[in-house]
């Protein structure tokens, strides 16, 4: 049976198991978790999408990302994030 998945689950496996509280992991944890990143990051980048064209551009930049989670349910998954909004990366408004 194939997931047909997009994102690499061998590298997501790799990444669970050097995990430090991971002693034991299922052969389809990998294949789960690798479908949740997936699932999330096509829903992450289609509001994304909509919030470029709705400001009329062609790219999607990381403010669109951040609008974009800011104004949509997902933004509870993102709540208790502990990176900073501003990391210091150049603006890419011009």
């Amino acid at each position: 049976m194939r997931a047909e998945l997009q994102f690499p689950v061998s590298r997501v496996d790799r990444l669970l198991r050097e995990a430090p509280d991971v002693q034991r992991l299922s052969w389809c944890t990998s294949v789960f978790f690798t479908g949740v990143l997936e699932y999330l990051t096509a829903n992450v980048l289609e509001l994304a999408s909509k919030e470029a064209v709705n400001h009329h551009k062609v790219l999607i930049t990381p403010e669109h990302v951040e609008r974009a989670l800011d104004n949509s349910p997902l933004s509870s998954v993102f709540e208790d994030d502990t990176h900073p909004r501003d990391d210091g990366m150049p603006s890419a408004r011009k």
